[in-house]
């Protein structure tokens, strides 16, 4: 549950500091007091978009703190862990600020994250309904996607939107094909050709080197036969060959050594020197026994990189480019191939479409129990707001085709007395009737989720007299089993809350501001008597309001 909101430098207020209360909250206020900003400021710290107009004027940032119980949720665990952010001793703090230039930061728990991030974990903690929420009831995305909420079909719900677009992408590919034979046919053939072209040459990315350097090799073989018997006569097949040499030179310096002790140090560099040198003429004789003149096998070499070459410059790559060349022709070549066979086409459309109709059944029989449980919901909840009699139905209307959100479309409908037939909401409901319809939606299917704090704000529009009082036990009882704030207008819905605030506006220092008072018994008394009796506040009043607050 929400535990602490603190608030500096947004819009009117200057600095709050709020602590909540677990059960149903009453926030109550003359009109333009900025109770609703309260609720923009929590909504900021949960990821709402923010503008430079939430800074207050003359200040250079706005800064919104929440401090929540994290609630035992395994789903918000793992999103914790996938994202490695941690509640530190049980709290969620999440922290938001906004400068005068409109750009904001974020972080959760001290650390960095984004809106989108505090977006998310924000869904774990609350849930806000707005004033005009029950007009985006009258949209038949917000009907379907709040009935797949309340069946906990969304994940069906997209696992059909992707069956579905698969389903038209193999539809689509088909009738392309039937519409573009011609054309396919030719490119296909010119692919065959050039694969076929490519695939004769038998050319892999590491022969390139090798061929080059055989080639290099059988070009210069003269050159290297003669530089190497030439070598090899200076090293040790004439009479003044370098390895004998050295070897009767280090004797003698070896003799020399015998006397002057100071010789060792040559000797042995002489020594190493023969050995290297012997060491040569073995590796020199070994590779020239190895060397040919092979003209024939030159002639191969170089039309090998003529080809090479030729296919290369046709096809503007450079050599090393030709395999990876031939496997997207191969690829495309059995695109192509599939696109040309209708027989192929036909049994993957109706493989894919075979799938979306299994993924729309599973979302059908997912929608079916709970369309039924909320229509009966909803028509119990009516009954006790002044639309006695009055029926509420969730249809689903069939869909032959099926579309991207499966095989029927949903409809709410309603009868807002025994003697009228079901109709779309939004052709028969009234702004009153719309009003009590939502919130009864609303709270209806807010009972179905895990989310631990619910705000209303001001979705009490449009009601008064005995529904309202209806509509403010219907919080409270709600709020027995979530933490429940809500801003509201009404004394009857004020009255049933188990704790309230008044937030009113109040000048300092040639500003206007914001400020928030809890109030106590006698205050509460004092508060919901100006919600009934408005300016002159009589005693009569003032019973009044004791009356409704000590009532269940």
């Amino acid at each position: 549950m929400l535990r602490r909101l603190t608030i500096r430098d947004f819009v009117i207020v200057d600095h709050l500091e709020l602590d909540f209360q677990s059960g149903f909250g009453a926030l109550t206020g003359e009109t333009g007091a900025g109770k609703s900003i309260l609720l923009d400021a929590l909504g900021l710290a949960l990821g709402d978009r923010a503008d430079a107009a939430a800074v207050r004027s003359g200040r250079e940032r706005a800064e919104i703190c929440a401090e929540f119980d994290p609630p035992e949720d395994a789903a918000l665990a793992a999103w914790l862990a996938e994202q490695a952010l941690e509640a530190e001793e049980g709290v969620l703090i999440l922290r938001r600020v906004v400068d005068a230039g409109g750009r904001s930061r974020a972080w959760l728990n001290g650390t960095p994250v984004t809106l989108t991030q505090l977006r998310e974990v924000g869904e774990f903690l609350c849930d806000i309904h707005g004033q005009h929420a029950h007009h985006a009831l009258l949209r038949a995305e917000a009907q379907r996607a709040l009935l797949d909420t309340h069946a906990g079909a969304l994940e069906l719900a997209a696992a059909t939107a992707d069956c579905h677009r698969a389903w038209r992408q193999a539809l689509d590919q088909r009738m392309r094909a039937e519409q573009d034979s011609a054309a396919t046919e030719r490119e296909r053939e010119l692919l065959a050709w050039q694969v076929r072209e490519l695939e004769e040459l038998d050319f892999r990315t590491e022969q390139w080197l090798e061929l080059n350097q055989e080639h290099g090799r059988l070009a210069h073989a003269a050159g290297l036969m003669d530089g190497a018997d030439e070598v090899l006569a200076a090293l040790g097949d004439n009479e003044l060959a370098v390895a004998p040499l050295l070897a009767r030179l280090g004797t003698r310096v070896g003799e020399m050594a015998g006397i002057d002790p100071a010789l060792d140090e040559v000797r042995g560099l002489l020594a190493d020197a023969a050995i290297q040198a012997d060491e040569a003429l073995h590796a020199l004789r070994r590779y020239r026994d190895r060397l040919d003149l092979d003209p024939e096998r030159l002639a191969e070499t170089e039309a090998r990189i003529g080809a090479v070459t030729d296919l290369a410059r046709k096809h503007r790559a450079t050599p090393e480019e030709l395999p990876a060349l031939l496997e997207d022709w191969r690829a495309r070549l059995e695109t192509l191939s599939a696109s040309a066979d209708p027989a192929r086409l036909a049994a993957r459309e109706a493989e894919a479409r075979k799938a979306y109709e299994a993924a729309a059944a599973r979302l059908s029989a997912a929608r079916r129990p709970a369309a039924e449980a909320l229509s009966a919901h909803i028509s119990e909840a009516m009954q006790g707001l002044a639309m006695a009699g009055g029926r509420f139905e969730v249809a689903l209307v069939a869909q032959p085709e099926g579309s991207v959100h499966g095989m029927e479309s949903v409809e709410f409908r309603v009868a807002a007395n025994p003697s009228q037939p079901l109709r779309p909401l939004a052709k028969v409901a009234s702004g009153g009737e719309l009003s009590r319809i939502g919130l009864a939606i609303q709270v209806m299917t807010s009972r179905d989720t895990s989310t631990p704090t619910l705000i209303f704000d001001e979705v009490d529009v449009g009601i008064g007299g005995g529904v309202a009082e209806i509509v403010g036990k219907l919080l409270h009882r709600l709020g027995r089993e979530r933490q429940v704030l809500c801003v509201t207008h009404l004394p009857q819905v004020a009255a049933c809350a188990d704790w309230q605030w008044n937030i009113a506006k109040a000048e300092r220092g040639g500003e206007v501001l914001s400020r928030v008072s809890v109030l106590d018994g006698q205050g509460r008394v004092e508060e919901i008597a100006r919600m009934l009796g408005g300016v002159n506040i009589t005693d009569t009043t003032r019973r009044h309001a004791a009356e409704m607050l000590g009532q269940d």
